[in-house]
């Protein structure tokens, strides 16, 4: 529990306190946040906002997480790096898109071809050393099962195994990215999910079949501590930036946050084994995917048979429809924090329930 206390208290100082001297840097190199023409117009006033915020929180999470262990004496296990090793490799494909952005002043950065070819680099060699590396009891961080609760199924293989993760990825990475479109709308959420993981690795821990091999519920889980010592660090580095992120933002996370919010979160299902959990734990997040999705497919489908396609949404995400029917942005932004926070306490609540006496 130590190792908690201090990653997050450390991630939440170094973040509270690092991010105003990142925000005077950028504001002196001029990397302003560049916005899209055919977004919401009342959005181009936040032209020129600081942007790349993501780079403060990943590194304060790395302080957290090495300042938990040297403090404690406790060493790093292959499980927790594996996942810092996924966080900081996508943040790094999102730092150079942002870069490209603000340095050519235009909306988009890397072309979508070079940004996948990235995420796949870095995803590939997660899910290929998560398969490796057993402990003392032969368990390696992550198994060849499909999970919800814990691995079930007969195992699909490693070679789809990895193509299962780097799905999940690139998934949970772009929608991520689709949901920080409005001040605070990603970090509040991603923030709820990292604080389920820390209580899920409490609770693998203490039910881990290592301990207690009897148990008909224990978990095969490589590292939880570390894992919710990994979850706790991104926690603290994402409250601290929600300080200065919350509506009026002071500074955007960019594709540098969003990617590495979007890995750090499926690091962690993958090696707690609660990878389609994490669908549910992040459903604000699926929702705003989805409304993507079923605007460009009724778009392209209805292009095809009229000669004036038909939109489901004004405007998608599903964030900037609200904002076109008139919804204020913080209204919006608190709001889906509510629905976060129930689809957050639905997935805990699933994870326990096969703890429940039945009678």
């Amino acid at each position: 529990m130590t190792n908690i206390i201090i990653a997050a208290g450390v991630a939440l100082v170094f973040v509270m306190v690092g991010t105003p001297v990142w925000i005077r840097i950028v504001n002196r190199l001029g990397y302003g946040q560049m916005i899209r023409d055919e977004g919401p117009e009342a959005h181009l006033k936040k032209r020129g906002t600081p942007t790349m915020g993501g780079a403060v929180f990943i590194v304060g999470a790395l302080v957290g997480y090495a300042a938990a262990h040297l403090v404690t004496g406790n060493e790093p296990t292959i499980s927790g790096l594996l996942v810092l090793f996924l966080m900081t490799g996508l943040g790094l494909v999102g730092f150079v898109d942002d870069y490209i952005k603000v340095f050519k002043q235009r909306s988009l950065g890397l072309r979508s071809g070079a940004k996948m070819i990235g995420i796949i680099l870095v995803g590939v060699v997660f899910a290929v050393a998560s398969l490796n590396f057993p402990n003392g009891y032969d368990v390696t961080p992550a198994d060849p099962h499909l999970s919800f609760l814990r691995d079930f199924g007969p195992s699909i293989g490693p070679y789809l195994f990895v193509i299962w993760a780097l799905l999940l990825i690139a998934a949970m990475s772009n929608g991520v990215n689709l949901t920080d479109g409005l001040d605070g709308l990603a970090a509040g959420p991603a923030g709820m999910v990292l604080a389920a993981y820390v209580i899920i690795g409490n609770w693998q821990l203490r039910n881990s079949c290592t301990d207690f091999a009897l148990a008909p519920n224990c978990y095969s889980v490589r590292d939880p501590l570390d894992l919710a010592v990994v979850a706790a660090a991104m926690l603290g580095g994402v409250f601290g930036f929600l300080w200065w992120n919350a509506p009026p933002a002071k500074i955007f996370m960019g594709d540098t946050g969003s990617l590495a919010l979007g890995g750090v979160l499926v690091g962690l299902a993958i090696l707690t084994r609660t990878q389609l959990l994490l669908a549910i734990l992040c459903g604000l997040i699926v929702m705003i995917t989805l409304s993507v999705i079923i605007q460009v497919g009724s778009f392209k489908v209805t292009g095809k048979f009229m000669p004036q396609p038909k939109r489901v949404f004004k405007m998608a995400p599903l964030q900037h429809h609200f904002e076109l029917s008139g919804w204020a942005e913080t209204t919006i932004v608190v709001r889906f924090w509510l629905m976060s926070a129930l689809f957050t306490a639905i997935g805990i609540g699933l994870f326990y329930l096969e703890w429940m006496p039945k009678k």
